[in-house]
């Protein structure tokens, strides 16, 4: 891992998050601003720009990404989510390290642009 991203800085406990989960490459963190009743990140320790990088350079990551959004659906919601990858500033990506935005529940009337 790398020094750089905020998702990064959260994992090695310099700055406060929320880690709901930490495996050998993933980790996810409660969204501190939730935009449903579930509102987690899906972050690979490995810092990719991107989905569209990560699934070029790893295929097999991305599955487990989309896997662990289904169960962490399943643990913590009713089974059923939407999961949102944004790319690049014009998408709304702020943190340029990949995550996942897996929502479930009531989702609120708001923008996820800036997320």
């Amino acid at each position: 891992m790398s020094d750089g991203s905020i998702f990064t800085r959260i994992l090695k406990g310099e700055i406060p998050g929320e880690v709901v989960f930490e495996g050998e490459r993933l980790f996810v963190l409660r969204d501190v601003n939730p935009q449903a009743a579930l509102h987690l990140l899906i972050i690979p320790k490995r810092e990719y720009a991107d989905v569209v990088e990560l699934a070029a350079d790893d295929p097999a990551l991305l599955s487990e990404v989309v896997a662990l959004a289904q169960q962490l659906a399943d643990t913590h919601s009713d089974g059923h989510f939407r999961l949102i990858f944004n790319i690049g500033a014009n998408s709304g990506q702020t943190v340029p390290h990949l995550h996942a935005h897996v929502l479930s529940g009531d989702l609120k009337e708001a923008n996820l642009v800036g997320r």
